[in-house]
């Protein structure tokens, strides 16, 4: 194995040395292949990644940042275009970079404007050029010099009303005496001090109208900058004249129609009613109620043009499914007298009704392959409110290898859930401006799920109730007021009983996890990502994601049978329709860092923690609540549930899955990404983590969690993975080896040493990146 692995290493390096040699023939004579681009600067303030922007051509990506692979990929095909073989190369692969002086010498242009922009007007940039051969490489040194400094702010604003305003927002100006004469920052003025004064009435303003004006002060990098307001013109030849407040006149919605020219006459033959001061235009009949209409407007009669508010209503209208989208266009009032008013146009486009599809995927479950199908039913406006209705039938086969003693060893799966969707808060006693200000959406479920295993048979049925929602920012929260879950098992088969009963004496309490059961829970999940809900958008910037998630079971259950019964009157657990209920509190902690190296790489750490407790009621927490690591989101070296608790290393049952969980998980994770060519990322990473149990179980105890051993009986694992971006998706492949194994001791602890590939190696297949 380790010969077969070192000869396939050599023949790689062999093959990329052959390709790298093969890139001159894509070299024109006398030119350059650009081979890499280096910026440096003497002034700590100007990063040289800022820089980055300004530059007009980069050299071929690097895998990992280390190789050019795609461009030995592209090189190794021939001249020949006609072939498709060389075709195929140089699809997959990326044309050499040839060295471009003019786009050089606009990249040390632009930097400089940039740096000067930046309050150092005396700055210049250095371009140099090295070639080695026909290679080129391009080194970009700024020099900064002193900044200049403003020394004297003053403000030329004859319009009264308009200064006033100015002086109120006074404490969020960017701009002071002292600062840096920042040509950036001062644009950034002008767009804030239009924003400001658009949600305030002036509807024509622009930035345009702000200027300024800045006199420098002979060789003392001082400057005294004025900020001015330039009166309303509609047209260069108009009079000047004072800005304008405009308030709205009317509000109408036009429902499932659109037309080119705003005007009264454009809405005659359109049925129309009133609600809430603004008016509903239709035809025949409105496809939404009124009152859905004016909980999620912003815009009302007699108040002053807000562009705030104007955002607000695309915002709050995007949450209606039933509306394909929505157009928000204004007409100012041509009257004598009346030019500082507005009619408001909001036009909602309806999206189908009713849907209906049907979804067939393959499974994967520790090697076990299998297929699934489905099918759902979705009703978009269900109570003419753009309530969501889903019904979705899941049907689903495995087969499932290697259970000893198991004539039928395949796992079927049959389903149904059903859900409606409310997207405001559905609660008493809440006013229509609270819905308006908060984003949210209520959710009434029930499911119903049927298991049959080799071992078991289990029933699942479940009804939630749940909200959801957030306010203007990155996070969002979610509140299930109540999810009640029946467990139901029907059925063990004789061999999965011998089973337990082995347990017994390993972990007596892993048999209360295959009983009947009632799980009674609340729970409440607050997820924060900078970039926004765009998990697309994060990964390509400097983000980060806190998840925290608390929910607890049985316990109002437990208090209201201690007061009927001071003792349960069967057995040691008190029983809810003559079954037990969990009682149990889980939290759960997930926090993700993304760092961008360049456009082509980044670098993600990750770290998860979960502690769950069963108490009062519960001896041990159901099966569906305990902890397991391993798989495609854990530790990749080693498949789903086949890790832990602790250094516990199982009895080689294959049965014996059901074992590896705990009360306790701690996740880490470090991935280098790389974008690779076509559609294909790289990834490069290293895992770490296991599960524990906070008690000892029976003669279990290796896999009771201890501060002083803990640290001890963490398994790390290595590997590489590929991603498949479809932009609306990513379909992900992993492939771990093990690293260090704590549920082996001696030299088989540190296979990174020793590596067995049919021991050690575990392969993923998932959707979506892990973390």
């Amino acid at each position: 194995m380790k010969k077969k692995v070192l000869i396939n290493v050599f023949l790689m390096l062999a093959v990329m040395l052959l390709a790298g040699c093969s890139v001159s023939k894509f070299i024109p004579e006398g030119s350059y292949l650009l081979h890499d681009v280096k910026i440096e600067s003497d002034n700590k303030e100007i990063k040289s990644s800022q820089m980055n922007l300004y530059v007009r051509q980069t050299s071929n990506a690097k895998w990992f940042s280390i190789v050019k692979l795609p461009m030995y990929i592209y090189s190794a095909s021939g001249l020949d275009s006609t072939k498709w073989l060389n075709r195929f190369w140089r699809k997959i692969g990326e044309a050499p970079v040839i060295y471009d002086r003019e786009a050089a010498r606009e990249t040390r242009e632009e930097m400089e404007k940039a740096v000067q922009n930046m309050g150092y007007m005396g700055a210049t940039v250095d371009m140099d050029e090295v070639s080695s051969g026909n290679r080129m490489k391009v080194y970009y040194s700024i020099h900064s010099g002193q900044p200049y400094v403003v020394e004297r702010l003053t403000y030329d604003i004859s319009d009264s009303k308009i200064a006033a305003y100015l002086a109120e927002d006074s404490t969020h100006t960017r701009l002071y005496e002292g600062m840096r004469f920042d040509v950036n920052v001062l644009d950034e003025e002008r767009q804030r001090i239009t924003q400001y004064l658009q949600d305030r009435g002036y509807y024509r303003f622009n930035k345009d109208f702000i200027t300024y004006q800045a006199d420098t002060m002979l060789n003392t990098h001082r400057v005294g900058l004025t900020m001015r307001l330039l009166p309303y013109r509609r047209t260069k030849d108009d009079a000047p004249q004072p800005h304008r407040q405009y308030t709205l006149r009317n509000v109408r919605y036009v429902l499932g129609v659109d037309f080119a020219e705003l005007s009264e006459d454009a809405l005659r033959g359109l049925d129309s009613m009133s609600s809430g001061g603004v008016g509903l235009f239709y035809k025949d009949r409105p496809f939404l109620r009124p009152r859905v209409v004016t909980d999620y407007n912003h815009l009302h009669p007699g108040d002053l043009y807000c562009s705030r508010n104007v955002q607000d209503t695309y915002s709050s209208l995007a949450r209606l499914s039933v509306l394909k989208y929505s157009n928000i266009r204004f007409d100012e009032v041509r009257l004598p007298g009346d030019s500082a008013r507005v009619d408001a146009y909001i036009f909602l486009s309806k999206n189908k009704n009713k849907a209906l599809s049907f979804e067939i995927e393959g499974t994967n479950s520790a090697g076990d392959l299998g297929a699934a199908a489905s099918a759902s039913f979705i009703h978009r406006n269900l109570f003419k409110g753009s309530e969501t209705f889903t019904l979705k039938l899941r049907g689903a086969y495995e087969a499932v290898s290697g259970l000893e003693g198991y004539a039928n060893s395949n796992y079927v799966e049959y389903g149904v859930e059903s859900s409606i969707n409310f997207p405001e808060f559905m609660f008493p006693f809440l006013s229509s401006d609270f819905k308006r200000r908060v984003r949210a959406t209520s959710e009434v479920s029930v499911k119903f799920n049927s298991q049959v295993r080799p071992e078991f048979e289990r029933t699942l049925a479940s009804a939630a109730w749940s909200y959801r929602w957030s306010r203007r920012g990155k996070a969002t929260h979610r509140f299930d007021v109540l999810d009640i879950n029946y467990v139901y098992m029907p059925y063990i088969s004789g061999a999965f009983n011998d089973y337990l009963d082995r347990m017994d004496q390993v972990n007596p309490l892993l048999r209360h996890s295959y009983e009947d059961l009632f799980i009674v829970r609340m729970g409440y999940t607050y997820t924060y990502n900078s970039a926004g809900g765009n998990a697309m958008k994060a990964a390509k910037s400097n983000s980060y994601s806190i998840r925290f998630n608390i929910e607890e079971s049985g316990n109002l259950l437990y208090g209201f049978s201690r007061l009927v019964h001071k003792k349960p009157k069967y057995g040691d657990a008190y029983q809810l329709a003559n079954i037990d209920f969990a009682q149990y509190v889980k939290m759960d902690i997930d926090f993700a860092k993304n760092f961008v190296i360049d456009d082509r790489n980044s670098l993600v750490f990750h770290a998860g923690l979960g502690i769950a407790c069963p108490y009062g009621n519960s001896r041990s927490l159901p099966f569906e609540k305990l902890y397991f690591s391993g798989g495609a989101n854990s530790v990749r070296g080693w498949r789903v549930r086949t890790l832990g608790p602790g250094s516990y290393r199982g009895d080689g049952n294959t049965i014996d899955y059901v074992n590896h969980t705990g009360d306790i998980k701690l996740d880490l994770n470090i991935e280098y990404r790389t974008y690779l060519f076509w559609k294909l990322n790289g990834a490069a990473f290293i895992d770490a983590g296991n599960v524990w149990n906070i008690r000892t179980q029976g003669t279990q105890t290796e896999g009771v969690f201890k501060f002083n051993r803990f640290y001890k009986q963490l398994a790390v694992a290595y590997g590489l993975g590929i991603r498949f971006d479809l932009d609306f998706l990513i379909l992900r492949f992993d492939g771990g080896m093990k690293a260090i194994n704590p549920m082996y001791t001696g030299k088989d602890r540190y296979p990174i040493v020793s590596p067995d590939f049919k021991r050690d190696f575990a392969f993923h297949f998932a959707v979506g990146y892990p973390f």
